[in-house]
């Protein structure tokens, strides 16, 4: 059986991240390009300046992954994309370079939720973790308690917008 390879683009904040996944459990690669650093001195995160930082890293970023991975784009079988939630702008750059990437390659482009991504990504360190089970969620400035009946049925119990637990 054919190993299946993702790759996977995220841009929903201030941080660059490409990943090359096999079969959907293993990270081959994982590269970020941090942004604290350029938005320490404002005190948070400006939309703006995020969206310019992730057009100057997106390429690189994605070249190292695949590097560090030792997988090309004509491997991939895959791309998928962090659609939202998270800032306009800097989503506008990861989904514009993934469907860019898609339509060249030929691969089929997959949306990801944000927040579901969070919940999928417990699969990975914990293999053996199935449905059912509760997931506290807390990211950026959301919090969420959800009910995972299954791999894609979930039911949010409580949640917050704009106001994370501290």
């Amino acid at each position: 059986m054919k190993d299946i390879l993702t790759l996977g683009i995220e841009s929903s904040c201030d941080e660059t991240s490409v990943s090359v996944v096999k079969n959907g459990r293993e990270v081959l690669s994982n590269v970020i390009h941090s942004q604290i650093p350029i938005h320490e001195k404002f005190g948070g995160v400006v939309p703006e300046i995020a969206s310019r930082n992730h057009i100057e890293a997106i390429s690189t970023v994605t070249k190292k992954s695949l590097e560090e991975s030792n997988v090309s784009f004509n491997d991939l079988d895959a791309i998928c994309v962090t659609q939202g939630p998270g800032l306009v702008g800097a989503l506008l750059v990861g989904v514009s370079y993934a469907k860019a990437l898609s339509y060249a390659l030929g691969k089929p482009l997959i949306p990801v939720n944000h927040i579901e991504g969070h919940i999928a990504a417990n699969y990975i360190t914990y293999s053996e973790l199935k449905p059912p089970f509760l997931c506290l969620l807390i990211s950026g400035g959301h919090t969420y308690l959800i009910h995972i009946k299954d791999y894609c049925d979930f039911e949010v119990l409580g949640s917050t917008r704009d106001d994370a637990i501290r």
